[in-house]
């Protein structure tokens, strides 16, 4: 497990306690720790809370993530200092990039939702970086061979002839990207076994495919991470944050099987899941 320490783009990642540690109490009137909140009081309180853009940091104390053995961000910050123009896909509400010391000349990112967008305007215009809205699946907007290095953290899906496309002959792709089987110890917790879901995001079939439009990979590295959700609000702030992993997802829907995981929290039993991780650097030829 990683060393204790806030939440960091890389992740929310904190040493892990126990369940009496990390379980989400209220003060009574002269300030002591009182009881426990109910189930309504937690999911009430996920509910309300704000997801949007990439920052995990809701979930410190409530939940710890393994890091993987590298650290994207500092890999970033370190390539991103030696290039003059550097595109980054996904970007999110720019959480990632924005932790870079340094960005080249000619910075851009793109972003597929309007309200991560608007977030990725507010924190990274100030540092001159451009903001395009681009649906993942969409021709990018930008000419051939128009960027010295492109990246990505948990690209929807690589467009790998479009990537292909904008590097200029010798630039990097650099990325972290979600593998297989990504918890989806706690996917099908709530939707049941999903077997075909499994084989998705398979790094050897990304590679390949990167092979295919005409990329050299120069390093592939892969990690499995294990995670810890301590509280019922966790999960369903979660569950609202990345609402790709239980599309039809509500309280409502899911209420018997929340309040089923909930007892197992309170009995002082973490939800145990585990990411998967796989760090791309891959080159478009000279």
């Amino acid at each position: 497990m990683s060393p204790s320490r806030s939440f960091h783009a890389d992740g929310w990642s904190r040493t892990p306690r126990s369940y009496e540690q990390c379980r989400p109490r209220v003060l009574d009137e002269h300030g002591s720790l009182a009881v426990v909140r109910s189930f309504d009081e937690l999911v009430a309180e996920a509910e309300a809370a704000d997801v949007s853009g990439w920052g995990f940091g809701w979930l410190n104390d409530r939940a710890t993530e393994e890091r993987p053995p590298w650290s994207y961000v500092t890999i970033l910050g370190e390539r991103l200092a030696q290039v003059g123009s550097a595109l980054d896909l996904d970007t999110g509400g720019g959480e990632v990039l924005d932790e870079a010391p340094t960005l080249p000349p000619r910075m851009v990112v793109t972003e597929g939702w309007a309200p991560n967008a608007a977030q990725a305007r507010d924190r990274l215009g100030p540092r001159g970086v451009e903001v395009v809205e681009a649906s993942p699946g969409e021709r990018l907007p930008f000419d051939d061979a128009s960027f010295e290095l492109v990246t990505s953290r948990h690209p929807v899906a690589p467009d790998w002839p479009e990537i292909h496309r904008v590097l200029v002959p010798g630039g990097h792709y650099v990325a972290q990207h979600v593998g297989p089987a990504s918890v989806f110890e706690l996917i099908e917790f709530f939707l049941g076994p999903l077997p075909e879901n499994r084989k998705g995001r398979d790094p050897v079939t990304e590679m390949a495919a990167a092979r295919d439009a005409g990329l050299e990979i120069v390093d592939l590295r892969t990690a499995r991470c294990r995670i810890e959700l301590f509280d019922v609000g966790a999960v369903v702030w979660l569950l609202r944050k990345c609402v790709w992993w239980v599309p039809d997802f509500s309280v409502e829907r899911y209420r018997d099987r929340l309040v089923e995981l909930d007892a197992q929290l309170r009995g002082g039993v973490p939800f145990v899941a585990h990411s998967t991780r796989h760090l791309v650097d891959a080159r478009r030829p000279a």
